[in-house]
């Protein structure tokens, strides 16, 4: 990691500063699980506090096992909107449920394989983008050289730590972030970090 810390501190000066500012490199982790991906379709728009809410009835409703395909088709749609879900997400829950249950999307495969090819997969499924996928590849499978370029929160670190004027483009967040290869995904977590209040800037 030390190595990572370096090379991206040589690489961009700007980069550079918000690392000594922020200080250690500290991501968690989640599992490369079924219940990870549902996870975060319960947590599309909604703040922290009322995703967590649902999704915490949603694992009190399977007794508060692990989030399996089977324990959520075994859920009717109905009882899933007592929870709080919309249908929409109802739909992309248990589509994803359904491919993961066939054998049509493997879990634990998806760690043998290069990141494109995790995203052709998991973008397949109703209801997951890009984004989402490249939070899974980031936080699940921990891949270290994923930019997600199209979230509003590294755009806006963006901006302030190069003094832009404007909010940058995907694209041009692509451009300023190509001399962090290939250590792209500490980049973004360092970029993040430095838009909490205690992130010591």
């Amino acid at each position: 990691m030390l190595k990572a810390i370096v090379y991206l501190q040589e690489a961009d000066s700007v980069l550079g500063g918000l690392i000594a500012k922020v200080g250690p490199y500290r991501i968690r982790y989640l599992e490369p699980s079924f219940e990870t991906l549902a996870k975060s379709i319960v947590y599309q728009q909604l703040s922290g506090k009322a995703a967590a809410t649902i999704f915490g009835r949603l694992r009190d409703a399977v007794d508060g096992e692990e989030l399996t395909p089977a324990a959520v088709l075994r859920l009717t749609p109905r009882k899933m909107r007592t929870l709080g879900l919309s249908r929409q997400k109802i739909s992309y829950i248990r589509d994803i449920a359904a491919h993961a249950q066939s054998g049509e999307v493997e879990f634990e495969l998806l760690r043998r394989l290069p990141d494109d090819e995790v995203i052709r997969i998991l973008t397949s499924l109703r209801g997951v983008g890009v984004w989402t996928v490249h939070m899974f590849l980031i936080f699940a499978l921990r891949r270290r050289d994923v930019l997600p370029s199209g979230d509003l929160g590294i755009r806006a670190a963006v901006r302030k730590a190069y003094g832009l004027a404007q909010t940058p483009t995907p694209s041009e967040v692509e451009e300023i972030g190509a001399r962090w290869r290939p250590y792209r995904t500490l980049a973004s977590w360092y970029l993040w970090r430095s838009l909490e209040p205690n992130a010591n800037l």
